[in-house]
């Protein structure tokens, strides 16, 4: 883990500067960047004035990507199962032509990095639900 990237990240996404840092916990600029780029490890305290300068709580700075949740790996572990399970539900009516067209779709869509708009029926025999026109994809 470095600390220091996690600080800069969430200080980036707060829209933070270093100057709005320092007017809140008195740590100089020139010391937020050195903790920043891992030339200084800060102490426990001084990670407690910065985590007060951000309004976050303390323990952000240890969490995995620096999430809120603290423990976000586990969170996103168990949306995945769950959405896994709703996939296999679905897939087991399925046949094998099917299958391997619902997984060409999903390669397709984890492939893209942006909205993509799709029109028509993307199965328009076998009963299955369609999409409606216009229907937005997102990734």
């Amino acid at each position: 883990m470095n600390i220091g990237a996690t600080i800069k990240s969430l200080r980036m996404r707060k829209g933070m500067s270093h100057g709005d840092i320092e007017k809140h916990s008195r740590l100089r600029p020139c010391y937020l960047s050195r903790v920043e780029h891992g030339h200084t490890t800060p102490s426990v305290e001084t990670l407690a004035r910065i985590a007060e300068a951000m309004e976050i709580p303390l323990a952000q700075f240890f969490s995995e990507s620096g999430s809120p949740e603290g423990n976000s790996g586990v969170l996103r572990l168990r949306e995945d199962t769950h959405f896994l399970r709703q996939i296999r539900h679905y897939v087991a009516c399925l046949n094998d032509s099917d299958r391997k067209l619902v997984l060409a779709m999903m390669r397709n869509l984890a492939a893209k990095s942006s909205v993509q708009l799709v029109t028509g029926p993307l199965i328009p025999e076998k009963g299955l639900p369609r999409l409606i026109s216009s229907t937005l994809l997102l990734n």
